[in-house]
């Protein structure tokens, strides 16, 4: 590479050589592809959709995703989208109130729920500073710990082989899913550089092929998938339901504020300076208004991708051409139903077995957000109360057995509503702890 494609490839708006172009965008692929396509994956099956409509939910995530990018790297306007570099996806983080609202309701009132989710989070990005106050990273952590923590049981019924299925709990499946975690966890500990990126990939792939020997997949969608299919405007068609929409609202405000926290890390490890509130507020627009386009052809909740952003401040690669390049890969895998298909029969237990290192890693994120604070009693009680209060409701399923069904259906199916309303309310009510300043014999001082 010579010195200035080197340097073209770390302005955003310079002209690299395509052959610069094509590795570093396919990298971002590899690191994103799974996560964009796999909640799709859990969802039509709580959903219990057609074989023929879980392979349209994985091509419209992947076809949207990449449309989500574009939108944020060629913003519309100059409100909707940020012109950062950075890849979005459909997002593990709905996945529990997805996983509620599909199971006791369909999948249209998902994408209804969703598209109101979508005009909030633009409203949001519009009075961003005002609103940001509720969500300091003591708050934020509390709700991506509790994302992480009611992901858990998820991967674990993915293990076992997925809820109905005649082989659930098996060996087998346990087998096939802690070899793939195996693979995961040496690819990514005992590798270096694009191995190290796709270490879930990877662990897929082998887990695939042995779950193949073993007899475990079954060809048939792929054989009957067409070659070319643009995702079908309604398909799923729209409902609105309050209880799904207060629950979707909520994940999409939380949403919001860790799309902040990506923006910044892109920028501060990328570009070596802070966001300006402009790309801020157009970044968290861009996604509300990119969730609105997906509901109607029935793709998920999208959100910035934080192993990309994790690319991007290692590599300093910040040309908006490379992640061009890979929305590009990322919109004609979403109209080849062959390659939707194919990933439609990934054994469950394969997926389990990859994606629960990925669930630790989001409870581990919210675990260090927690931990930036100091653990004072106050600040102990905020996370303890509103952690236990949503984790122990969904694991009591009677708990609020006497409740009208609305009450039951936004508090008690998912424990990220609770612990988002009681996490905001505590760190509004209870006193913050004083600051005290202690001087020094020097005449500095500090506080603590």
């Amino acid at each position: 590479m010579s010195s200035n494609q080197k340097s073209l490839l770390f302005q955003y708006d310079g002209k690299p050589s395509l052959k610069e172009i094509i590795p570093l965008g396919l990298q971002h692929v590899v690191a994103m592809i799974v996560g964009c396509v796999t909640p799709a994956l859990i969802i039509s099956g709580v959903a219990d959709l057609t074989p023929a409509d879980k392979i349209l939910l994985v091509q419209a995530s992947l076809f949207f995703a990449g449309i989500a990018t574009l939108i944020q790297i060629f913003p519309i306007g100059k409100r909707i989208g940020s012109r950062l570099p950075v890849i979005m996806g459909v997002s593990f983080a709905y996945v529990p109130t997805l996983v509620a609202i599909a199971g006791e309701f369909n999948m249209a009132t998902v994408f209804g729920a969703q598209i109101i989710g979508g005009l909030v989070a633009i409203l949001f990005g519009l009075f961003l500073k005002k609103l940001l106050v509720f969500f300091p990273p003591l708050v934020t952590g509390t709700v991506i710990f509790s994302i992480g923590l009611s992901l858990y049981s998820v991967a674990i019924k993915y293990i076992a082989g997925g809820v109905g299925s005649a082989t659930f709990g098996s060996p087998k499946n346990w087998a096939v899913a802690l070899l793939t975690l195996g693979v995961v966890l040496f690819v990514n500990y005992f590798t270096k550089g694009s191995l190290k990126l796709a270490s879930i990939l990877i662990g897929i792939i082998v887990g695939y092929i042995v779950s193949i020997f073993l007899g475990m997949v079954s060809f048939d969608a792929v054989a009957s998938a067409g070659l070319v299919q643009i995702p079908k405007p309604l398909h799923f068609g729209i409902q609105f339901n309050a209880t799904a929409i207060i629950s979707m609202v909520i994940m999409y405000i939380v949403n919001s504020v860790q799309a902040i926290g990506d923006l910044s890390a892109t920028t501060g490890g990328g570009m070596d300076r802070v966001p300006t509130d402009e790309e801020l507020a157009g970044g968290v627009i861009g996604n509300g208004f990119s969730s609105i386009i997906g509901a109607l052809f029935g793709c998920m909740p999208t959100a910035t991708y934080s192993q990309n952003v994790g690319i991007v401040t290692v590599n300093k690669v910040i040309n908006k051409w490379v992640f061009a390049f890979a929305s590009f890969v990322v919109i004609l895998a979403g109209v080849v139903p062959k390659f939707a298909s194919l990933l439609t029969t990934i054994p469950q237990c394969v997926l389990g077995g990859a994606t629960i290192s990925v669930f630790a890693t989001i409870t581990m994120t919210g675990v260090k957000m927690i931990a930036s604070n100091n653990l004072t009693m106050r600040n102990s009680a905020v996370v303890g109360i509103a952690v236990a209060l949503g984790v122990g409701i969904v694991q009591v399923p009677d708990a609020f057995a006497l409740f009208p069904s609305w009450f039951i259906s936004i508090f008690g199916k998912s424990s990220i509503v609770v612990t988002t309303i009681v996490a905001i309310a505590l760190n509004l009510i209870l006193p913050k702890d004083k600051e005290i300043v202690l001087s020094s014999a020097k005449g500095d001082s500090k506080s603590v």
